[in-house]
């Protein structure tokens, strides 16, 4: 058996297209892209915070401490349009990002103490709203300072004015400290990523391993040797999990290494977070690994077992990500939390229990349960496939 495991290991080693896919993208690729996005998200947020924003304005005789405040504001620059017939097109071609229309009357109407609107112009199809989010800013602080003249006007104190705004406030006391806060967010998307890599890692090898040997005809020649057909099921997926663990694995160190060089660049409560992860919490999620490698490595020999040509099971094992990512992301629903029903539930368990880790708050004894019920199904698995390689009219079906 241990002869059959070294030779699959050995013939993905010398597979260049393989050993990318399995070592190369986990330990470099991944951690990289995902690096990378982050740094470039938040460079573009700052800038879309920072960049000069060109408008116009409308009725500014109507308001004219308002205008002021936009002209003063940093990154505005004002650009002068005809008519407000040009404000959609001035919009269109980037001229502008937005424009103001200020009523006839508005400043009576404040003086009056009653509200007053303005129309404000822009093209909200965008994902994320900075235009919108700019302009509030502005008005918030032109808010606050009528909200100062009301004040004197009618000789109101601070506290009686916060009364009037908001007879009753809410004060957050959370009970979350900084790496449960953050830990909730990463942690759901961590086991997304280290589940994907574990699958994806262990996919080429098992297509090859199964039908790539069908292919070849060298699988009669292996049927042959003077080993069991339980052993040569047990070599192919030994192989296959340790490729998809080790995958993961060495996912887990490589962003571990980047966080510790690079860690400053992604902003420090994030590096603070992972900081509180001790190595306990680490090994643990590496714990939850083996089993949920093992469960993948069973169902890709399966399928590969089954299917007459590499092609064949690629297309049969690519819908196999699909059904991965689904209970995966079932962790990130509002109301899912780890309880004894979810426990049971496979893969979507693994996801819950990995981020409970990563927020620091995990129920060990359910770990244990998580543990053991993985495994069993792992263990089902295998058995199933040994059964499936068992029968003829699947080896052959060609």
């Amino acid at each position: 058996m241990w002869t059959i495991y070294l030779k699959e290991l050995l013939e993905l080693v010398r597979d260049r297209r393989t050993f990318i896919f399995t070592v190369f993208i986990p330990v470099f690729g991944m951690p990289l892209i995902f690096s990378g996005f982050g740094y470039l998200s938040s460079t573009l947020f700052k800038q879309a915070s920072t960049a000069e924003m060109t408008y116009a304005v409308f009725g500014k005789e109507h308001a004219p401490q308002l205008a002021e405040r936009f002209a003063r504001e940093k990154g505005f620059h004002e650009i002068v349009l005809a008519s407000q017939d040009d404000i959609k097109p001035a919009i269109g071609a980037e001229r502008i990002k937005f424009a103001l229309v200020i009523p006839a009357g508005l400043t009576g109407q404040l003086a009056a103490q009653q509200q007053g609107k303005i129309e404000l112009h822009y093209n909200s199809a965008a994902t994320v709203d900075v235009t919108r989010k700019r302009v509030l800013a502005v008005l918030s602080a032109e808010n606050g300072a009528l909200r100062q003249q009301a004040m004197a006007r009618f000789n109101l104190s601070k506290e009686q004015l916060a009364y009037t705004l908001d007879p009753i406030q809410l004060e957050d006391h959370s009970t979350a400290d900084k790496r449960e806060q953050m830990g909730a967010v990463i942690g759901g998307m961590l086991p997304y990523i280290l589940l994907m890599v574990c699958l994806m890692a262990a996919m080429y090898p098992a297509i090859d391993t199964g039908a790539g040997e069908k292919e070849r005809g060298t699988l009669e020649t292996l049927l042959l040797a003077p080993v069991s057909r339980s052993a040569i099921v047990l070599a192919k997926f030994l192989m296959l999990f340790t490729v998809g663990l080790t995958s993961a694995l060495l996912m887990i160190v490589s962003v571990g290494v980047l966080i510790h060089f690079f860690g400053g660049l992604v902003g420090s409560d994030l590096v603070q977070m992972l900081h509180a992860i001790g190595p306990l919490d680490l090994a643990m999620v590496a714990l939850m690994l083996v089993p949920t490698a093992a469960i993948f490595a069973a169902i890709l020999l399966s399928i590969s077992i089954y299917a007459k040509s590499y092609k064949e099971a690629a297309g049969m094992i690519s819908p196999l990500i699909i059904v991965t990512i689904l209970p995966t992301l079932v962790a990130l629903l509002p109301g899912v939390e780890l309880n004894w029903r979810w426990a049971m539930v496979p893969l979507t368990n693994v996801a819950l229990a990995m981020k409970e880790l990563v927020k620091g708050t995990m129920d060990y004894r359910m770990f244990s349960v998580i543990l053991l019920s993985t495994a069993l199904t792992a263990g089902l698995l295998l058995a199933l496939c040994r059964w499936w390689f068992n029968r003829e009219q699947v080896l052959f079906r060609n």
